[in-house]
């Protein structure tokens, strides 16, 4: 304990000493770029150069072609080969070609970008996962002891979600889409607190970006609408309402139209806002250590002290919004599902008669 508060005393007084060195805090240039995509990948910067990984950049154009060439082309001169990155408009931050007239157009963008690796890191990691789960189930047989450790957590976890989420929401048919649902929230958990992490290969802001977080909606909107039985279209097209509900003006099924896309979109916005909304809190109370550096040694050791202890508190209470919004999203997927799959009453008597 002593030597946790003396670790603690050192960092309150050197670190308003080390920010008193930047006169000028750019707030939202710290919080936009770590919540932006970027077309390379700051890992940390000292007093004499920044620690970048390069990534490649592909784009075709329909003046040009196809282009190939390293992120670190764009930091000589900020363009290359007749490409620069747009600071303002709607493709600000984005890559566009510049045509002899002095008009910007848009190429298709096929980089792989800091969100794209990032996407590309938590999957792997998440099969490394799964397959050293899987392994050890292999190698026991089923009257061995319970596993423990983090086998034994992932098991837990696994029936937790099944049991308490998959099975309630879908019934019967709950085993066909219990590997997809699973997937789904192992990944956007797996995402949310590599997201936290701020060192390589972690610190991505993969389920903070809008795109990824549409994509995963997407993979619930069709496979409720694909999937779906004839009385779930039936209840949209034609529901068992009063008839001047439905016709000769379509009220009812107009609404239930319009609820097929919003029930994605709220997907889509409550998982991107919640966790782009915890980095930012994070990230301003880091700029609180920095912007009150200059206003003395006693209000900056206190206020590094404050945001210090409030980032602790946040890092936390994401960690628990982390599984929380891992945790919603896969239960409105399938609650979603199960909507999707009901059943007839004739067919819910013969049922329980069967039984």
């Amino acid at each position: 304990m002593k030597k946790f508060i003396a670790i603690l005393t050192m960092l309150l007084t050197f670190i308003p000493m080390m920010a008193r060195d930047n006169d000028e805090v750019d707030v939202q240039g710290i919080i936009f770029g770590h919540l932006k995509d970027s077309y390379e990948w700051h890992v940390f910067s000292t007093n004499s150069r920044d620690y970048i990984i390069d990534l490649p950049v592909i784009l075709y154009s329909k003046v040009s072609g196809w282009h190939f060439f390293m992120s670190d082309k764009l930091e000589e001169n900020g363009s290359y080969d007749g490409f620069h990155i747009s600071d303002e408009g709607a493709f600000a931050g984005k890559l566009v070609e510049t045509l002899p007239d002095g008009t910007e157009l848009k190429p298709l963008d096929l980089s792989l970008t800091k969100v794209a690796l990032g996407v590309i890191i938590n999957c792997l990691l998440l099969c490394i996962i799964i397959m050293c789960t899987g392994r050890w189930y292999r190698n026991h047989k089923e009257t061995d002891a319970a596993p423990r450790g983090f086998v034994g957590l992932i098991e837990y976890v696994v029936a937790m979600i099944v049991d308490d989420v998959i099975k309630p929401s879908i019934g019967k048919d709950y085993r066909r889409y219990a590997p997809l649902l699973l997937t789904m929230f192992f990944f956007i958990l797996l995402s949310n607190i590599m997201g936290l992490i701020p060192i390589f290969p972690a610190g991505a802001n993969v389920t903070g970006n809008i795109a990824v977080t549409l994509f995963l909606a997407l993979i619930t909107f069709f496979t409720v609408n694909i999937f779906g039985n004839r009385e779930y279209w039936k209840e949209i097209l034609w529901p068992d309402v009063p008839i001047f509900l439905k016709a000769p003006l379509p009220l009812l099924p107009l609404i239930e139209l319009v609820g097929i896309f919003t029930k994605p979109f709220a997907l889509t916005v409550r998982l991107f806002a919640n966790i782009t909304a915890g980095h930012c809190i994070i990230l301003a109370l880091t700029c609180v250590i920095f912007i009150t550096a200059n206003m003395g040694p006693v209000i900056g050791t206190t206020m590094t002290g404050v945001s210090l202890f409030f980032m602790i508190f946040m890092n936390c209470l994401e960690l628990l919004v982390a599984y929380i919004q891992a945790y919603v999203f896969t239960m409105l997927s399938a609650v979603f599902i199960g909507l999707s799959r009901q059943e007839h009453d004739g067919e819910k008597k013969k049922e329980i008669t069967n039984n």
